[in-house]
């Protein structure tokens, strides 16, 4: 009788002690949130594979995914887009970054740098891409260097989806230099 109550006495101290510990938790699904779903994330890739097939990944050190906007938000993030071929055409670092699933849009913020298979190389303060067949844009204090043939600043670069031509406007500066062995 008395190893009954004993155990009954447990029992009620760990249901107690358990609401005690919880009582704090964020209950979504009392604040109308029910199918809300977020997850905090050490060492975060995303990439997208279709048909064998690798289009972008995306590494971040650390982030977030809240599946009510479908964003996932990176820190010191690193990544790739690839050509018909798989191989990398073009690469990008920056300290922040988003990727929106329903826009199929990835964008980097803050210190972002760029360089593309050709060898030219961009610093932004922004990049946006919205798919493999729609131009890359890169915004904001845009500094373009290739080799010592170019260098060129601007507002707003817009790169072709082949990464292999790009427009520069608003505030454009281009030097082109030649080879003098040439």
């Amino acid at each position: 009788m008395f190893a009954f109550a004993g155990i009954l006495g447990l029992l009620l101290w760990a249901f107690i002690s358990a609401g005690v510990i919880t009582h704090n938790f964020n209950r979504s699904q009392l604040s109308g949130q029910k199918d809300k779903q977020e997850a905090l994330i050490h060492g975060i890739i995303i990439t997208e594979t279709k048909n064998e097939r690798k289009y972008w990944e995306i590494y971040g050190e650390t982030g977030n995914y809240d599946s009510t906007s479908g964003v996932a938000m990176l820190d010191n993030c690193i990544g790739n887009f690839y050509d018909e071929n798989n191989e990398v055409s073009m690469s990008f670092e920056s300290t922040k970054g988003t990727y929106n699933e329903e826009k199929k849009q990835i964008i980097m913020y803050n210190d972002t740098h760029i360089v593309i298979k050709d060898g030219t190389v961009l610093e932004a303060d922004r990049l946006t891409w919205s798919g493999s067949d729609k131009p890359v844009f890169a915004k904001g204090n845009v500094k373009i260097t290739r080799g010592k043939e170019l260098y060129a600043t601007a507002d707003t670069v817009e790169i072709s989806p082949n990464y292999d031509d790009f427009k520069i406007s608003g505030n454009a500066v281009s030097k082109l230099y030649q080879d003098k062995e040439n």
